[in-house]
């Protein structure tokens, strides 16, 4: 048994089952025993691998989309390039290749909680500036990427049952870690879902991602800027998409804790609602944004200067990024702007939530 196993199953016998939203944050975040406080999962060597591990040219088109944005806002000079969760900083870094070329060349801040990470981000960019959260930002024009980052947020789990929901929470059944459903209540924060679900429908809801589109959306919409959401996810929550992931393989999210990235698909419809009054784009797929920006022709120009195992290594990555059948149609992008910007480029205005 895990140290961090023996905590929570202490805590469930002390007070009762929890909700996978204190499970999850338990298991990413605790001080000591946290997924992302002890190591860095990222890569072939990690547990799972993020676009800008798989092609510079996420982060070039991603980067020079958001220079885009500041060019149309009339290029504020103290404007800031922010990222939340930035990883081992390898977006970033890309980001700012490309953006140099369009004369944007803004201060670093990264937000991050892990201690590990960023010193992994310190050592390829020593200059930027860190934050706990989003509410520490600068108060300047602010652009904003979060890449995978909503999907780690910890959610919760409702159950439709007539009129009310019961929650899904973490308790013990024979000294196991085990799924239960709470007694039925009435939710007028899921008022709302009652429209478009039936009894036996599930639901996740992740207050912390909402809470942190608000203080982005509010952000830009009196300083300036625009934000780019990049994630799995759909326009609303349907089903049970909470799971776990460790050497690149799916894992039962209950053993092992500690020992896996937890995540769960986004809400993207809940993200445009909270960011409010900053103007929201239609969802679109992150195949359908990168053809937009041009991948395809820098794949193209890049391949060009490549040996043939290179050129074959570059063909699968665009095939990755891009193509329904792999990342390009799970994960989805939204902008975020102020009201009455253009919109990021690759992206269209979408409608009123």
């Amino acid at each position: 048994m895990t140290d961090l196993l023996e905590l929570i199953k202490t805590q469930i016998a002390a007070t009762g089952p929890m909700t996978i939203a204190d499970y999850m944050t338990l298991c990413l975040a605790h001080p000591e025993h946290g997924y992302y406080m002890r190591q860095s999962p990222f890569g072939a060597g990690g547990d799972f691998t993020t676009a800008p591990e798989i092609s510079q040219m996420f982060g070039e088109l991603t980067g020079l989309a958001l220079a885009q944005a500041w060019l149309d806002q009339g290029t504020p000079s103290d404007a800031v390039l922010v990222e939340l969760g930035p990883g081992r900083g390898t977006l970033m870094i890309d980001m700012l290749r490309a953006m140099s070329k369009a004369g944007f060349a803004p201060q670093v801040h990264f937000v991050e909680t892990s201690p590990y990470l960023r010193q992994e981000q310190a050592k390829h960019l020593p200059d930027a500036k860190w934050h706990d959260d989003v509410s520490t930002l600068p108060s300047a024009p602010t652009f904003v990427i979060a890449n995978e980052f909503f999907d780690a947020l910890p959610i919760r789990q409702f159950q439709r049952d007539g009129a009310g929901w019961r929650e899904r929470v973490i308790g013990m059944s024979a000294g196991e870690l085990t799924p239960f459903l709470t007694d039925p209540t009435p939710s007028a924060t899921l008022a709302h879902r009652l429209d478009d679900t039936k009894d036996g429908d599930l639901i996740e809801t992740c207050a912390p991602a909402a809470a942190i589109a608000q203080q982005i959306g509010t952000h830009i919409t009196r300083y300036g800027g625009a934000a780019l959401f990049i994630d799995y996810g759909d326009w609303e929550s349907q089903g049970d998409t909470f799971q776990a992931i460790s050497d690149h393989k799916h894992v039962n999210p209950l053993h092992m804790p500690g020992f896996a990235d937890l995540t769960a698909h986004v809400d993207f419809a809940a993200l445009a609602r909270a960011a409010m009054p900053a103007q929201h784009s239609a969802l679109a797929t992150q195949g359908t944004f990168l053809e937009r920006l041009g991948i395809t022709m820098r794949a193209q120009t890049l391949a060009k200067i490549m040996s043939p195992s290179q050129r074959d290594e570059h063909i699968a990555a665009h095939h990755r990024l891009t193509h329904p059948s792999e990342m390009g149609s799970v994960f989805k992008v939204l902008g975020l702007t102020p009201p009455n910007a253009p919109m990021v480029p690759g992206l269209t205005l979408g409608m009123t939530v």
